[in-house]
């Protein structure tokens, strides 16, 4: 079969551009379509075929504005030479025309686009545009409003839809009205090896935007004394640094693109903090795979993964005090380091090729001219 490979942009290092790369290695003959690329930013597709169109005249930090553009950009995009497409999707990309005899499968990072579904009231309130926020919000309500049912249409045009975690399949089932398999994304787990010396830090890699939560991981250790080291950079960067100020214990690392770098930075670490309502989550998976049990908020991609009391410790309300009563229970708890290794190895990437190509293959044989 012919095959291309579409997703949404390639303009940011992150968990969707990992899967991209995986998916191009189990087929390297697949061309990449995507509505924008920089190669200055993310270099792992310098020996792929990627190809734009005109939304990459853009700069890549209108990404945010151009959802209504990439609807149109998506569904107009013609790939009539190809047997089977795949898209890796983000946001708009799952919105494909495809041809008689074409299969479509969408593989989703996420939940339904959750700026118009399950966080909806939470972006309204914080758009994530800092002091322009009051001028944002009735053109976000609008926005939202249309996008919706364009979105939803988007949704329902590919053959099959799976995705990154058991939260995100029932997401998708309650506002897409559509079930999805679920294939957990790859993470470098053999790079984040066990390591037997521990140091007393907790640590967070993150993109730090408000969504995320981070605030409450800095006023948690505040209010412990733990030693809490957080890895990168985003639009809450100065507030959680202001947050800290004061509080030597609270340390801010840059981004770390480097995987062994980052495995260097954080191979002592006791344990990760994930205060985050995420549809998966590459990070809590790298602390599980080096020994280092994780404090993750009950709900979300965490519940596929972490085992309360064997590879880590739940707390119930994204509060400063529900996750410090975490922290007190961590440090009462003795957990088996081999233990809490092993529970990350499901997630490697020769598990996420195995079960991609499983799911592709079982798709194709369901389709009703196969």
């Amino acid at each position: 079969m012919k095959v291309a490979i579409v997703t949404d942009w390639l303009t940011t290092f992150g968990g969707a551009e990992r899967v991209v790369k995986e998916v191009s290695n189990l087929y390297p003959d697949a061309p990449i379509y995507t509505s924008q690329y920089s190669e200055k930013q993310v270099d792992w597709f310098k020996d792929c075929d990627v190809r734009t169109g005109w939304l990459n005249i853009f700069p890549a930090s209108f990404r945010k504005l151009l959802s209504p553009l990439r609807a149109i950009y998506f569904s107009c995009l013609k790939l009539d030479g190809y047997d089977l497409v795949i898209s890796i999707v983000c946001g708009e990309s799952k919105g494909l025309r495809k041809r008689e005899g074409q299969t479509h499968i969408a593989y989703l990072q996420g939940p339904p686009t959750q700026y118009y579904w399950g966080m909806h009231d939470y972006y309204l309130q914080n758009p994530g545009f800092g002091k322009m926020n009051w001028l944002v919000r009735p053109f976000f309500r609008l926005f939202t409003g249309i996008m919706r049912k364009t979105d939803f249409a988007l949704a329902q045009r590919p053959d099959f839809l799976f995705t990154n975690s058991t939260y995100s399949a029932k997401e998708c089932e309650k506002y897409y009205d559509r079930s999805a398999s679920v294939v957990f994304p790859p993470v470098n787990t053999d790079k984040f090896k066990m390591t037997k010396e521990k140091e007393g830090f907790f640590f967070t890699t993150s993109r730090q935007v408000n969504w995320k939560r981070l605030d409450i991981a800095v006023q948690a250790c505040i209010k412990t004394g733990d030693r809490l080291m957080l890895i990168g950079d985003g639009a809450e960067h100065g507030k959680l640094v202001k947050l800290a100020e004061g509080h030597d214990n609270i340390e801010f690392v840059p981004v770390v693109a480097n995987v062994d770098e980052l495995v260097s930075v954080v191979s002592k670490a006791k344990g990760c903090l994930f205060p985050s309502l995420e549809p998966f989550g590459i990070t809590p998976i790298e602390s599980l795979s080096l020994g280092a049990p994780v404090i993750a908020l009950k709900a979300g991609g965490a519940l596929d993964y972490i085992q309360d009391g064997k590879n880590g410790i739940f707390f119930n309300e994204q509060t400063v005090e529900s996750m410090v009563k975490a922290i007190a229970k961590f440090k009462k708890t003795k957990f088996n380091p081999k233990v809490v290794s092993d529970s990350a190895k499901k997630f490697s990437y020769d598990n996420f090729r195995k079960e991609f190509k499983k799911v592709v293959n079982t798709c194709i044989k369901n389709l009703p001219n196969s």
